[in-house]
């Protein structure tokens, strides 16, 4: 599963968690690490790491292997990195300060 497949399966399993604000942002002409990040937002920080494990068992379940996550302990910002797409999972203060849709939008 890569490039569009990928970004909307993955949209589509921080969805089925509720995430909120789910945005999806093609950075391939800004970046050499991915071609897509997905933005969504948990409402606290056991929420924030259920999402990112969902996405993560979820992507594994269909042979996408995650690279890398980091930040499921802390659980403010989890970043799951699934190679083409990546995926930010934050509660909303850490959202609203870094703003990473304005930052690669």
């Amino acid at each position: 599963m890569l490039g569009e497949t990928l970004k909307d399966f993955l949209a589509d399993k921080a969805d089925d968690m509720k995430a909120e604000e789910i945005i999806v942002l093609d950075v391939s002409d800004k970046s050499s690490v991915t071609d897509y990040m997905i933005v969504c937002t948990g409402n606290s920080k056991r929420h924030v790491a259920s999402i990112a494990e969902h996405v993560a068992n979820e992507a594994k379940k269909q042979g996408v292997e995650p690279l890398g996550m980091e930040g499921e302990k802390e659980g403010e910002w989890v970043v799951l990195d699934l190679g083409d797409a990546m995926v930010h999972v934050m509660q909303e203060e850490p959202r609203a300060m870094y703003q990473l849709e304005k930052l690669w939008g």
